[in-house]
């Protein structure tokens, strides 16, 4: 490998820490996340569940398929228990297709509040469902960038791979002092060299 390509591969396992790093940052909770599917994309699902289920009720009692028999046949003399199953099969298909259609408004709208191209990883994702199945899901959760976050000294919001903050030019990614290799925020020593990073902060503060 040549010198050139090591550092370009030093250079971007160093940054894939650091987003690795804010993005453990991001306390996300469940509801909070639910509520980025559009409402109508929700609606739209238990539309299609409730309409699942009237065809099913409707089809199996008046004998409209199997041969003019009620399913499953192992019920067919009792007719309000094999609706009842017909309905448990029905939801149980909805529980397995239902988050998948929600996944893909999640994924729109999560792209886009990430500063991310939310209509090309909206179709990477669709176009993938069918060969695929969640291979999509998987490939933008492990690639997508972290949320912003505030600046840590002015405390305007600013993007993960910002390296400077627009309003204070805050730098975003500090560095050792010894070896010149970024580190975070929270890091006390320089995990390449083991520089004293307080030290050297205080230090500087002392002299400025």
């Amino acid at each position: 490998m040549t010198d050139y390509a090591q550092r370009a591969s030093n250079s971007f396992n160093e940054r894939m820490r650091l987003i690795r790093f804010r993005r453990k940052r991001e306390k996300l909770r469940f509801w909070d996340e639910f509520k980025l599917v559009p409402r109508w994309l929700v609606a739209v699902v238990v539309f299609l569940f409730i309409l699942a289920q009237v065809i099913g009720y409707v089809v199996n009692t008046h004998g409209l398929a199997n041969n003019g028999e009620i399913f499953p046949p192992e019920l067919k003399n009792d007719p309000a228990l094999a609706s009842l199953a017909l309905a448990g099969i029905i939801t149980a298909c909805a529980l397995v297709i239902a988050p998948f259609l929600l996944l893909f408004g999640y994924v729109n709208r999560d792209a886009k509040r990430r500063g991310m191209n939310s209509t090309l990883w909206t179709l990477l994702v669709i176009l993938l469902f069918p060969a695929y199945f969640a291979l999509g899901f998987i490939i933008y959760f492990l690639m997508r960038e972290p949320l912003p976050y505030p600046c840590p000294q002015c405390g305007n919001t600013v993007g993960a791979r910002f390296n400077f903050c627009p309003s204070c030019k805050c730098n975003l990614y500090p560095s050792c002092p010894q070896c010149k290799r970024e580190v975070v925020e929270t890091d006390k020593f320089c995990p390449y060299c083991g520089n004293d990073l307080k030290a050297a902060a205080e230090g500087a503060e002392v002299s400025a």
